[in-house]
């Protein structure tokens, strides 16, 4: 039997508010939340008095590189990370090896995360140029959704042609999750740089090569696309301001059919960060100019920007330590993506019920993910207790991500995950894990 727990004198942040209640976990779901429940009985006592209660992270972007990367990061090595970081769900990309482009291949992956996965998951069915009638065969209500990587990729996973594209749009009902770069832009930097350069391209030609122009050139053409065909897209890790004006927020989400996504790094850096992390920080898309870093976080406040995310997509340093050619785009993030928006609360940029909003609520929304994102009873038990007053500094004695670094080594956060719930188990207590229980698949309010 699940253990059950009373959490008495919690700060609740959800739904726009900060509440002191307690809150009673049954059977892996939020039996109560009053002001006073002191004389419920549960099998465990919580005094969460000075302390925040949130939903757990809904997390609709990473790479947990398994199968055929788990030199890199594993389901169970990243989950764990994820959780300790307060997601307690996440989705999971399709660039893979092999890539996840099969109905088969993408029900493996639920097999391999039901056995080993700390989180609640999801994995996006990927989309190719030649495989349109695998990707209808996908069930929304069990999947989250379809990933197009109209950019540089794995594989045969670059989905830039038009009309391939004008057949995704038109036909898939479902969630189409796009990553925004023009190809052919990117090459034709590229070029220029080597011309000029040859081999020894500065990292801080990152962003000018993966340029503003690459980006929006490509996310303009998935809103045309989806304007035309009322597809519902979802644009993710926008990295420009220019990107910014494609998004309205003058509807409600759930009326939204195009959406986007903002990640923890590209509120974070900025393209002055080159010089001291180098390729640690070599994004796709890139980090770009301080300028942008605001336009990104102004769209996030004012909600043309809907969620914040990861991306988490490891490398080890072995692989990283290369010159820019050869250095992979990407990085770990998981473990301290909540710390670090809350830093941003600590600085006075966003408050926590925005923070908890982008991370949690607004993800649940706009995948309609059933049952979880909000501390409501009867949802599922998916909860993030913090303290925002205890400082800790990133190291590698306590980075979880296989590939042991962090972009954020040596960052001391003023806030620390104390304890994380994933479907009423809790999964993680003040570095301790309780594996006995895994995650849950994900489900849709969806058909």
């Amino acid at each position: 039997m699940m253990s059950s727990y009373l959490i008495l004198n919690a700060n609740i942040v959800n739904e726009g508010k900060i509440t002191t209640a307690d809150l009673l976990i049954k059977n892996g779901k939020i039996a109560k939340i009053a002001s006073d429940l002191s004389d419920e009985k549960a099998d465990k006592l919580i005094n969460a008095y000075g302390k925040y209660l949130l939903p757990g992270c809904i997390d609709d972007q990473v790479h947990f590189r398994e199968p055929g990367l788990t030199h890199k990061a594993e389901i169970y090595t990243e989950s764990k990370a994820a959780v300790a970081g307060g997601i307690t769900s996440f989705m999971e990309m399709p660039n893979t090896v092999p890539n996840t482009v099969t109905q088969e291949l993408l029900e493996a992956k639920y097999q391999r995360a039901y056995d080993v996965s700390l989180a609640n998951y999801s994995f996006y069915m990927g989309a190719t140029n030649d495989n349109l009638e695998e990707v209808l065969k996908t069930d929304p209500s069990k999947v989250c959704g379809v990933k197009a990587f109209m950019g540089s990729s794995t594989g045969n996973m670059l989905v830039d042609n038009e009309k391939t594209l004008e057949g995704l749009f038109s036909k898939v009902k479902m969630l189409i999750a796009v990553h925004c770069e023009d190809e052919a832009t990117v090459r034709g930097n590229t070029e220029k740089f080597v011309e000029e350069y040859g081999e020894d391209i500065p990292i801080t030609a990152h962003p000018k090569i993966r340029s503003e122009e690459a980006c929006y050139k490509s996310s303009s053409m998935a809103v045309r696309l989806a304007k035309k065909h009322g597809t519902r897209l979802h644009i993710l890790h926008i990295s420009t301001a220019k990107e910014t004006e494609l998004f309205d927020n003058s509807i409600p989400l759930e009326e939204k059919k195009i959406t986007a996504e903002a990640c923890v790094h590209h509120l974070w850096f900025t393209d002055k960060d080159y010089e001291e992390k180098g390729t640690l920080i070599k994004w796709n898309p890139a980090v770009k100019t301080e300028s942008d870093r605001e336009e990104i976080f102004n769209a996030v406040l004012d909600d043309r920007i809907d969620v914040i995310a990861t991306d988490h997509a490891p490398h080890t340093l072995d692989e990283k330590d290369n010159k820019y050619l050869k250095a992979p785009s990407g990085g770990p993030l998981v473990q301290h993506s909540l710390v670090s928006m809350l830093e941003h609360y600590h600085s006075g940029k966003i408050s926590l019920e925005k923070i908890v909003e982008k991370m949690a609520h607004s993800p649940a929304k706009l995948f309609q993910v059933e049952g979880r994102g909000f501390v409501r009873e009867g949802y599922f038990a998916d909860l993030v207790l913090v303290d925002l007053d205890s400082p800790w500094t990133v190291s590698k004695e306590n980075i979880l991500a296989k590939c042991g670094w962090s972009p954020f080594e040596g960052q001391t956060f003023k806030s620390k995950v104390l304890r994380t719930f994933v479907s009423g188990n809790q999964v993680y207590n003040d570095g301790e894990f309780d594996e006995t229980e895994k995650g849950m698949r994900l489900s849709f309010n969806r058909s």
